[in-house]
């Protein structure tokens, strides 16, 4: 079974997604967590991400893997652990812009697929249901204003130790959302046929709720 899960940026995917999987017994796989090590594999090589070619060139040396380790998702690069190190706040820019990069989403969407051959999986992203799995038995589009998703992120950071003002994250979102929505590769939008929940001053529980319903009644019909 495949759970696809897309939104913006803050929208508390990965979390709920986490959790989710717990919950069902399904493999959790973060694809914003793969764009994040691209874009910063890309930077430690100084590659400008507007020559499409030379980042094409870099992909050939790169190896992206998703390890589990007692139920929490670890990224490797190049069997560098560097899952804290995605989850800085400049990193999310890093892997908005080689989002946009066509051989870079083939190289990931490739994996993704792989990942997904031989597993329940409950996916997040941005184009899980629109692109990577249009087939996907249940998609789920999870929003929030843009000033709920701000103040989530923001609490993030801070819980992790990360040095951020709230008005950098406010702009960081806005920023996100407009770059990830208006790009000509695979915009940031609803699948035709996914359920759409907004879960604007909903506490995690509402939401995790609220999931995990649409996911029985899904099962159900299996």
């Amino acid at each position: 079974m495949i759970i696809a899960i897309d939104g913006p940026s803050g929208a508390g995917k990965s979390t709920l997604a986490s959790q989710i999987a717990s919950e069902f017994g399904f493999l959790h796989i973060d694809t914003g967590a793969m764009y994040r090590a691209v874009g910063i594999y890309i930077a430690d090589r100084c590659i400008d991400v507007a020559d499409a070619e030379k980042v094409e060139e870099a992909l050939k040396g790169l190896k992206v893997d998703i390890r589990f380790l007692n139920g929490m998702q670890l990224i490797y690069l190049n069997g560098h652990d560097v899952t804290m190190r995605i989850r800085q706040p400049e990193v999310s820019m890093l892997a908005s812009n080689v989002s946009k990069i066509p051989a870079v989403r083939n190289f990931l969407v490739d994996q993704q697929r792989l990942m997904a051959a031989e597993n329940n999986i409950i996916m997040d992203g941005r184009d899980i249901g629109t692109v990577v799995f249009p087939d996907a038995d249940l998609k789920i589009y999870l929003t929030a204003s843009p000033k709920d998703r701000a103040e989530r992120r923001y609490l993030e950071q801070i819980e992790k130790g990360f040095d951020v003002k709230l008005e950098e994250v406010v702009a960081d979102v806005q920023r996100r959302d407009s770059q990830d929505m208006n790009r000509s590769v695979a915009p940031l939008k609803p699948a035709e046929d996914a359920v759409i929940v907004d879960t604007t001053g909903k506490k995690f529980e509402e939401s995790f709720a609220i999931l995990t319903e649409l996911i029985r009644e899904k099962m159900k019909l299996q």
